[in-house]
Formats: C-alpha cells, structure tokens, sequence
C-alpha cells in the first residue's frame, strides 16, 4: 500500500460467524473504518449477541436490519466502503448473487472476497460426489468475473476444527486415537489445515494489497502442509505410543462415500478430496497465477499442526 493512503473503509458479511467475527476483529486491528452488516433475528441468539456489544466495543459500526436478500440494505451498506468481505456459510455461498449484482451497480469497489476459505473450487475433482459443494463457489467465481468485479479468492484448504481434532477419522469425534488408526490411500498425500484465527489474519492483509488483486492467495503454511502418515506420525511422539495401522484404499473410500446417505458422506468425500485426490497441494501455486500468502506475509504469525496437537493431548 501507498505510504499515507488511506486505509480502505470494509464491510463484512456474517461477523457474528467464528471466521466473520475474526475478519471483523482484525480489520478494525488493522485500522480499517470496518462495517458489519446484521440481521434483526442475530440480537435474540445471546451469544451472536454478545458478539455484536464486543465487535461494536471495539469500533465496528453495526449496520442494522441488513441482509442478503433485501437489496435495498445491501445497497445502502454498499455505498459506504471500498472493499467488501463475504464470510457466510459454505451452503449458504449461492446467497451472494444480489450482492454481486449491487456491487456491480455501485461501480465503487475496489475490492470482494467472496465466501471461500477452502478448497480452491475450480481445481477440486470430487464434482461427481461433492452434491454441487464447490460448484456452487466456483458459480459465484464466475459471475465476480464475468461481471468484472476487482476480487481476491482466499484458499486455505481445511480449517483446523475439521478432521483435525480426530486425526481425519471419521464419525465426528473431536479428538485423535490413541490405540487404532485408519489411513487412507496410501496415507502419503499431502492437506493443508489453517487455524480460522489465522486465516482472517492472512486475509486483512490483502485487503489494499496490489500483489492479490484478481488473484487467489493460497495458504501452505510451513508445518501445516501434512499427510496422514505425517500425522499419525507427530501425535505418535506427542502420546509417546505407536498405533496399529489399517489402511484403505480408494476404492473402499468411494464405494462407502456411495452408500452413505447425503450429507452424512460430506466428511468421507473431504477426506477422499484431500488425503486421495489431493486436491490441496497437486498443483504449484505460481503456475495457475495464484499468490502464496505466507510467503507474500511472512510477518503472520499462525499456529502450526503440531502446536494444534499439542492442545489434544
């Protein structure tokens, strides 16, 4: 950024969420005049609630009454920044449309990130299986470019409360084996798990930052670039103790992601997508025109896998 800009004024979307509330934290840390835009039903749920007094506490100017679907807040939100940043729910990401469509009429942002976070839409190969999850972000893709909105997609691969708690297997357990472990595949593919804290952190970065416009940044942080053999092997020196291996092959993996219930196989086909197909980490960052965030921000500060671990012994 330009030494004495100004800092450019920002407008976030689902701030009451883990990662909004995140974003909203350090935009406003950052210096930014931060916006938030909240629904009416958001003050009944107590700690969405709490949230809003602490965001508003600490700077943020709550735009009331506002939501996706009602375009005349949208606008009215709109009018008032530069940059705006969608943090919504993965199965909500269809609900941007309007919004695109009004930034498109407003002609004054220089910025959207659009809900992402994840997996980078347009190079998963789990489309078959994945009940339109990453088509549905790729569909917003195109129509950011399509209608030639200035943009930067955030792609983080997992965040770290999902699959990580359990060593990636599966039946929701939120913390890791200590006798018995399945790995899948060959357990040699590698996944990318960013702490959320961390990739809001990564994301305020970008927000005046020339180097990301019209750019995806990726995350592979040093130390949180892991195989499940990578895995099984730092929680075997954290607990001190060698598990009994059982592995299963992609075959196994599809055929149970085929004969369980939608959405009941979403884990299996995020473990098929990451640690079978890897979708995080086949393709190099440079040669698809996308920026890698820790190397552009090497002064963010993030936790690693191991540390993560360290919490669940």
């Amino acid at each position: 950024m330009e030494e004495g800009k100004k800092k450019s004024r920002v407008l976030i979307i689902g701030a009451t969420g883990r990662l909004g509330h995140y974003l909203t934290r350090f935009s406003i840390e950052s210096g930014h005049p931060t916006f938030a835009l909240i629904r009416n039903s958001t003050f009944s749920d107590p700690d969405k609630s709490s949230k809003l007094h602490s965001l508003s506490d600490a700077g943020v100017t709550l735009l009331l009454k506002g939501s996706l679907d009602d375009e005349a807040s949208l606008e009215e939100a709109v009018r008032k920044v530069d940059v705006v940043i969608s943090a919504i729910p993965s199965k909500h990401v269809l609900d941007q449309k309007l919004l695109i469509k009004v930034i498109k009429q407003s002609g004054s942002i220089k910025r959207f990130i659009p809900a992402e976070y994840g997996a980078d839409s347009e190079k998963t190969q789990v489309s078959d299986l994945d009940h339109g999850f990453y088509a549905k972000k790729a569909e917003i893709r195109r129509l950011i470019e399509s209608e030639k909105i200035p943009h930067t997609y955030i792609c983080c691969g997992l965040f770290m409360r999902i699959l990580l708690p359990s060593l990636a297997q599966p039946g929701g357990s939120q913390s890791p084996p200590r006798d018995k472990v399945t790995v899948f595949g060959d357990g040699n593919v590698k996944a990318v798990f960013v702490n959320e804290v961390d990739a809001a952190a990564f994301t305020i970065k970008t927000i005046d930052d020339p180097r990301t416009l019209n750019k995806t940044l990726y995350l592979r942080p040093l130390g949180n670039v892991c195989s499940m053999n990578d895995l099984v092997e730092l929680w075997e020196g954290k607990i001190e103790k060698k598990l009994e291996k059982s592995f299963v092959t992609e075959d196994q993996v599809l055929s149970k992601i085929k004969e369980t219930p939608y959405p009941d196989n979403m884990e299996m086909v995020f473990i098929y997508s990451v640690f079978i197909k890897g979708d995080h980490t086949y393709f190099d960052i440079e040669s698809c025109g996308g920026v890698n965030g820790t190397e552009i921000y090497p002064d963010v500060k993030y936790m690693t896998v191991s540390e993560f671990l360290d919490s669940l012994v």
